[in-house]
C-alpha cells in the first residue's frame, strides 16, 4: 500500500506534458512546457500574425538561422533567418504571416526539436493534434 501511494504522489506531483489551446485577450494560443523546453504560438487574426518563441533552460546561441525539425507521420525541417532572441537569449521568436507548415508538423508528429547551431530544444507532440486543431480554428470567423 505504501508503495502505491507513493508511487500515485509521484505521477501527481510530476509536470504535466500537455499542450493547450486558448486565448489570450485577442490572441489566440497554444502553449506547451516540459523539461527542457517551453512553447508558446500566438494567432493575432486582427493583423494576421503568428508568433512561437521556444523557452530553453540555457541561452541560445547567436546564429544566423534558426530550425524546426517535425518526427514522425509528416517529417519536415523548416529554416528561417527571421528569429529574434530575447535580452537574456533564454527565449527565440519568429513571426510570420503564415505558419502551414509549423502547425502541421505539430498537428501530424510525434515530436519535434527547434536548432540553432548546436543548440537543441526537444519537444512530445503527444497530445498536441487537437489542441493544434483547436488553435487553427480560433480567430475563425465563420461563414453566413
Amino acid at each position: 500500500m505504501r508503495v502505491l501511494l507513493t508511487a500515485a504522489l509521484i505521477l501527481f506531483a510530476s509536470p504535466t506534458l500537455a499542450w493547450e489551446a486558448g486565448v489570450d485577450g485577442n490572441l489566440c494560443t497554444l502553449t506547451h512546457a516540459e523539461e527542457g523546453a517551453n512553447v508558446r504560438l500566438t494567432y493575432n487574426p486582427s493583423v494576421p500574425l503568428y508568433t512561437i518563441t521556444v523557452t530553453a533552460p540555457e541561452p541560445w546561441p547567436v546564429e544566423t538561422r534558426f530550425g524546426m525539425a517535425f518526427y514522425g507521420a509528416q517529417p519536415n525541417t523548416i529554416l528561417t533567418d527571421r528569429h529574434v532572441l530575447s535580452p537574456d537569449r533564454l527565449s527565440l521568436s519568429v513571426s510570420d504571416r503564415g505558419f502551414g507548415n509549423v502547425l502541421d508538423g505539430l498537428q501530424f508528429n510525434e515530436a519535434a526539436t527547434g536548432f540553432t547551431g548546436v543548440a537543441v530544444v526537444a519537444m512530445s507532440l503527444e497530445g498536441a493534434a487537437p489542441e493544434v486543431e483547436a488553435f487553427r480554428a480560433c480567430g475563425q470567423v465563420p461563414s453566413v
